[in-house]
């Protein structure tokens, strides 16, 4: 499956004590998250191991580089984040904010 090429990314906001990356998305709904989300992993060349969907959030369990992150997406506000799953990743979440923010310069 090929994903568009236009389909643009950024860094919203990176809160590392929280271990999270606030993701630039283009608008999504419940229906077309997977859409945007499977663009997201294909441009950071992650893997998708598991996915939830529930009412109102999507949480999908991703591996960057045998890092395992969740990837979650709420539907209502369109808001996107990568949230490390443990706090000795933290390097990893600053390494993908600084690397999203050079792809949108």
């Amino acid at each position: 499956m090929t994903y568009p090429t236009d389909i643009r990314f950024g860094v919203r906001e990176l809160d590392s004590a929280q271990g999270c990356l606030h993701l630039l998305t283009p608008d999504f709904d419940y229906d077309s998250f997977a859409d945007v989300a499977l663009a997201l992993i294909t441009v950071l060349g992650a893997s998708v191991v598991e996915k939830e969907a529930n009412a109102d959030l999507h949480i999908w369990l991703i591996d960057f580089e045998g890092c395992r992150m969740m990837l979650k997406g709420e539907h209502y506000s369109s808001a996107m984040w990568l949230e490390l799953l443990s706090r000795d990743d933290g390097d990893t979440l600053a390494f993908l904010a600084g690397w999203l923010e050079k792809l949108t310069q």
